[in-house]
């Protein structure tokens, strides 16, 4: 079974399957500790790999870099890939999604917004003409084998919102994702127009749309739900505090057993976890081809 196909089986069963998003190695590694599936978040790659905000500035080579990364350290994972506006042009958005679906993603996000492009959570998100977006959607569609694409608007309007979500949902895209909804309500009618195409869900703390549960996606019919920043908030939260206390402290460290510190040797465990996945790989690709 290819990655792809992996990733839409995953889909297809019942409740929302969750993928967390990763902004690097170690993000990933942590992370592959809890959960089956991982969301390459465009906003988390900027931030860490560029220390840059989400609005244009990744540079394909290096998304498709950290791809091959990821997947040599997570043969198992599913890897839902943000490709953006697929880095601008069609020709360079199937050149893109070839080589990621070589290396082994299992999916990739291609949204309708034209430069300059912001976080889909952002104000002055600005849209493509709805054809020309489902130019570059189709060619992308028909250049991909196996992999999943989700097709994703950045409407912002209420009557451009569901007449394109219904047009995305009549594609031969996996799944459709309405990125910033606002309300509960405005998830059910998606949901409605966009009938039995799978739903996606973008969650980010201190974004648009509202906080919900696995479960309660689940009842509102969302298929896959993307947590797109929960590592780097996490992350950028605990560094502020620890380097707070050691300045605090004169510059002494803390017992790495205190308080549920880390060490040394719960890191190196962690990341030894990324080699012994793959002392099993020729027997991973019999199950998992790409």
């Amino acid at each position: 079974m290819t990655y792809g196909n992996k990733l839409r089986r995953a889909i297809a069963e019942p409740g929302t399957t969750p993928l967390i998003g990763v902004y690097d190695m170690y993000s990933a590694s942590v992370a592959a500790g809890h959960y089956d599936g991982m969301f390459v978040s465009g906003f988390g790659f900027a931030a860490s790999y560029y220390g840059l905000p989400d609005i244009g500035f990744i540079a394909w080579p290096d998304m498709v870099a950290f791809v091959q990364r990821l997947r040599g350290a997570f043969p198992r994972q599913h890897l839902l890939v943000d490709i953006d506006d697929g880095y601008v042009d069609a020709e360079v958005a199937c050149h893109v999604v070839e080589g990621l679906e070589r290396i082994g993603a299992s999916g990739v996000i291609l949204e309708d917004q034209k430069r300059p492009r912001r976080c889909g959570h952002a104000d002055g998100k600005q849209i493509l003409p709805l054809t020309e977006y489902l130019e570059k959607l189709h060619a992308v569609l028909e250049t991909r084998r196996d992999m999943v694409v989700v097709a994703r608007t950045d409407a912002t309007e209420e009557a451009d919102i569901l007449h394109r979500a219904e047009a995305l949902a009549a594609t031969d895209a996996d799944v459709v994702l309405v990125d910033g909804v606002r309300s509960v309500e405005w998830i059910q009618r998606i949901r409605e127009v966009v009938g039995g195409k799978p739903l996606l869900f973008n969650q980010i703390a201190g974004g648009k749309s509202p906080r919900l549960s696995l479960s309660e996606l689940s009842e509102l019919g969302i298929d896959v739900a993307i947590y797109s920043t929960p590592c780097l908030f996490a992350a950028h939260r605990a560094m502020d505090t620890a380097l707070t206390e050691l300045r605090l402290a004169d510059g002494r460290l803390p017992a790495a057993d205190e308080s549920g510190g880390i060490g040394v040797s719960e890191s190196t465990g962690l990341l030894a976890k990324n080699i012994a996945r793959n002392q099993d790989v020729p027997a991973a690709r019999e199950s998992v081809s790409v």
